[in-house]
């Protein structure tokens, strides 16, 4: 995984952010969060998934995401994202 594929969407920039800063959120509340539509929001959630950095638990059709704790490059993204807005 490329680290210019993690970085290459603002899309994807704007839901770290918004999953360090609130931890873990639903789908909806990522877009609307984000300004992103739904379909957008998934696509980008997927991707990030799909590299380790993100993860996701079920509650019946309700999805809830947040940082992979387990994956080292996800708490380094998390740490750089955290140091940045400061």
């Amino acid at each position: 995984m490329p680290i210019e594929d993690v970085f290459s969407s603002k899309g994807r920039v704007r839901i770290l952010r918004i999953l360090v800063e609130i931890e873990e959120l639903n789908i909806s509340e990522i877009a609307r969060r984000a300004g992103l539509n739904y379909a957008t929001t998934n696509q980008h959630l997927q991707a990030l998934e799909n590299f380790g950095l993100i993860r996701h638990k079920k509650f019946g059709r309700i999805r809830i995401f947040r940082f992979s704790e387990e994956n080292p490059r996800a708490e380094m993204i998390k740490k750089l994202i955290e140091l940045w807005g400061k």
